[in-house]
């Protein structure tokens, strides 16, 4: 089986465009979010494979990508409450 390992994703870009699509790519790893922070589960290969994507997104001089990979071990705090989201009566597809 393979190891699934949280990690934490920031991005700070300047640039629509290239923000668009390093939000476009991060939300193909992504499990949740909050604007620009992502929860991220991934293997070492998906890991690698999101690190070479957002490489060429992003300009390295003036955006800014953190990684951090979360240790399992620690205890997780919550501040706030949560609103479970909720699907409405109804889907428009079209």
């Amino acid at each position: 089986m393979t190891t699934r390992i949280l990690h934490l994703a920031a991005y700070d870009i300047s640039d629509d465009g290239r923000l668009r699509d390093a939000l476009k790519v991060l939300k193909s790893y992504a499990s949740g979010r909050q604007k620009s922070v992502f929860e991220c589960f991934l293997t070492a290969a998906e890991r690698q494979r999101l690190l070479d994507e957002v490489r060429e997104v992003i300009d390295p001089i003036e955006d800014r990508f953190l990684l951090v990979r979360l240790d399992p071990r620690g205890k997780v705090r919550v501040r706030g409450r949560g609103v479970k989201p909720a699907d409405p009566p109804w889907f428009y597809v079209g």
